[in-house]
């Protein structure tokens, strides 16, 4: 059953591939939707699978690549709703 996960992620996030590092891992899970920073600093994340995916997913997130310094995501779960093809990033 496909679900949907909205994540915003706080902390040293833009300027150290997250953007990138969260495409390839969406990729590699199967997960469509998107990444984008946003003019806050942060990195939003709107994604759609099974819900034990995007666990793993969001487990990515928290953890960030390399250079990021998470401090924290918030998270918000919904029904998902067929509206994307592929993951990709987003410039907003």
């Amino acid at each position: 059953m496909m679900i949907r996960v909205e994540a915003t992620v706080h902390g040293l996030v833009q300027g150290v591939f997250f953007r990138q590092f969260t495409l390839r891992e969406a990729q590699r899970l199967n997960v469509v939707g998107w990444v984008a920073n946003l003019m806050d600093g942060t990195v939003r994340v709107v994604a759609e699978g099974e819900e034990s995916v995007l666990r793993g997913l969001l487990d990515l997130l928290h953890q960030g690549p390399p250079a990021a310094q998470v401090e924290r995501v918030t998270v918000d779960w919904s029904a998902g709703t067929g509206e994307f093809i592929d993951f990709r990033v987003r410039y907003l």
